[in-house]
């Protein structure tokens, strides 16, 4: 059955489909920690036939009933034309709910409440969630909530998604107010309803009109004290720089030795418990599960605790507040390279992982610019590359000096990705601009649950992506290594291949058995611990860490690293950049651009070395 509600269509949910609720929200508002404390972090992300993205998606049983949440992009506005905004367009269009949930900013609710009055004019069931309702009360946002829910005629529940204040009492609103809902809503002519009914900001006065009291402008508060010293013209990028200093020593002091334990253990399994149970076997399936999946897989568990420490401190400074202020002071630089304090928060994103920053291009409205970030985020030290070289820094230049070459690494990402966007954006095919608009959240302490919460979510997504790499690349590597059948380093398939690129690498410093790992590390760079591992045919990273102490030097192996770090992504990566550019020629760029730049940097980096006579 199809009928019309208001300006909505309506659809009648069948028996065997959920019951489904929306969250729309502007960025920045805690929609997604509401989501995450409803599916306490078990969302899964999933692919939405039509949709040019994937959504998290969970299902939760409310009021007794399996409910499908799904959480939204961040948008600005219902009509707008940013990629986002048509994912968020395209789904109310395809895809039939229940009921949405809007979630505002209490404290920025004159600024957001037009998000809110465009979903009321859709006629689609709805419930508003005034988050951060204890911020809006310190910052002087006086909201009479039955006078503003009476007026606007739906539900409004003052929350705190962080500190869990409210949320109790709004789950049980939105478990009721679905249970109630017999019917879901499809818009397919969305864009229409919306230009017909067009959103004035006098129409967001009117809503607001005695029954909220927002505080004047010029009212000093600490984020304003704050800032003036972190956003200060002179002293703003010290600080920054400094602070991901911090970073970086936090995750060679604390996260490198906590990989010793891990060590320990997937070692006790292998010698008790694997040897053992495949003694009876072959000797060449012994060798493929010990030495290629086992292997493999060990090494991925050994950095866990790294990559975790590093996903802590990184969710500890965006929950705060303070990494939308470095995207702020990198603006003006970014805008002479053709890009804008977006591609820099970007590039930020990119340090977890290539791929979602990649899939954040979608808010950019130029082309031109979109093109040219997605061609410097992959320079971002991501953490696959991080366990890379945290291990390899650690054997030829142990001690807390390495923890500065670390943190050059994390510089000389921001080099390459300036130096290569200086130049693409002289070119026509990567210029234009629109304007960056940013919002600055206040400054906050982040809770230990919002924390968790994010790193888990992070950390669970690594491991499950990782592992198949990790697994199907070591098992290769072994293959490559071990045949044919008795043959040993160079003369394996393995070192066939590294003998072949082995010319180009010789002026940087590389060997062969590091060239080696540097072609299996196209895959997933993961798999280049791995690699080294069988390529040197030991038995633990230990005893590899060893052997590049004893065979590398140090301009040899910041020269390894300073080439992994910038040449070809990795296969999900440039998976990611064919399927948003949705263009071969544009994905050969992506692949030819790094190569060019890892070489040349690498090449000037070890020649200068050796010419100095280090």
């Amino acid at each position: 059955m199809v009928s019309h509600c208001q300006r909505g269509s309506v659809q009648s949910s069948r028996p065997d489909v959920k019951k489904r609720v929306a969250f729309i929200g502007q960025p920045n508002t805690g929609k997604s920690t509401f989501f995450n404390r409803i599916t306490k972090a078990n969302a899964a992300i999933a692919n939405w036939p039509g949709l040019t993205v994937d959504l998290f998606r969970a299902v939760v049983p409310l009021q007794g009933e399996p409910i499908e949440f799904v959480d939204l992009p961040g948008i600005y506005d219902l009509n707008g034309f940013s990629e986002d905004e048509r994912v968020v367009q395209r789904f109310l269009a395809n895809y039939a709910v229940n009921l949405v949930v809007v979630v505002v900013n209490a404290a920025q609710i004159d600024r957001q409440i037009r998000l809110l009055l465009q979903v009321q004019t859709l006629g689609i069931p709805a419930i508003a969630l005034l988050n951060l309702a204890d911020e809006a009360k310190r910052y002087g946002v006086q909201i009479d909530v039955a006078a503003l829910q009476e007026r606007l005629g739906l539900p409004l529940y003052p929350i705190s998604a962080k500190y869990g204040t409210g949320c109790p009492r709004a789950m049980d609103a939105i478990g009721r107010a679905v249970a109630q809902q017999p019917e879901a809503y499809q818009i397919p002519d969305l864009v229409n309803v919306l230009s017909d009914h067009p959103m004035a900001i006098a129409d967001m006065e009117t809503a607001l009109a005695g029954v909220v009291q927002m505080p004047s402008p010029n009212a000093r508060t600490l984020t304003n004290v704050i800032d003036g010293v972190m956003l200060h013209p002179v002293f703003g990028l010290p600080i920054f720089f400094a602070s991901m200093f911090g970073v970086f020593w936090v995750i060679w002091h604390v996260g490198l030795p906590s990989a010793d334990p891990v060590d320990a253990v997937t070692g006790w399994v292998q010698s008790n418990i694997l040897e053992p149970l495949f003694s009876s076997l072959p000797t060449i399936l012994q060798g493929l599960l010990l030495d290629g999946i086992w292997t493999g897989f060990a090494a991925l568990l050994s950095f866990v605790p790294l990559v975790a420490i590093f996903f802590i401190v990184m969710g500890i400074l965006e929950g705060s507040g303070y990494l939308s202020r470095a995207a702020y002071l990198m603006d003006a630089l970014m805008g002479r390279l053709g890009l804008d304090g977006r591609s820099f928060v970007l590039q930020m994103m990119g340090f977890g992982c290539n791929v979602p920053a990649i899939m954040g291009t979608r808010v950019m409205r130029s082309r031109g610019m979109r093109l040219l970030s997605m061609l410097v985020i992959p320079f971002s030290l991501c953490s696959a590359r991080l366990q890379v070289f945290v291990f390899i820094l650690a054997a030829v230049m142990p001690g807390t000096q390495g923890a500065i070459a670390l943190f050059l690494l994390y510089l000389m990402s921001f080099v390459a990705a300036f130096t290569v966007a200086a130049i693409l954006s002289l070119f026509h095919y990567f210029q234009a601009r629109d304007p960056f608009v940013l919002e600055l959240p206040p400054y906050r302490l982040p809770t230990f649950k919002q924390v968790f919460l994010r790193v888990w979510g992070e950390m669970r997504e690594f491991v499950a992506r990782l592992s198949m790499f990790m697994v199907i690349g070591s098992s290769l590597i072994w293959f490559l290594t071990n045949f044919p059948q008795g043959s040993t380093g160079l003369e394996t398939f393995a070192g066939r291949i590294g003998s072949v690129f082995q010319p180009l690498m010789n002026p940087l410093g590389i060997n062969p058995f590091l060239t080696i790992s540097l072609i299996f590390g196209f895959v997933a760079k993961e798999v280049q611990i791995a690699a080294l591992t069988v390529i040197y045919g030991l038995n633990n990273s230990e005893a590899v860490s060893d052997q590049i102490h004893s065979t590398v030097t140090f301009a040899q192996g910041f020269s390894y690293c300073l080439f992994s770090l910038i040449y070809i992504p990795c296969l999900t990566t440039l998976g990611a950049i064919w399927g948003e550019s949705k263009s071969l020629a544009y994905t050969a760029i992506a692949v030819a651009t790094p190569l060019a730049t890892a070489w040349l940097f690498g090449f000037i980096f070890y020649q200068s070395l050796s010419w100095l006579g280090w």
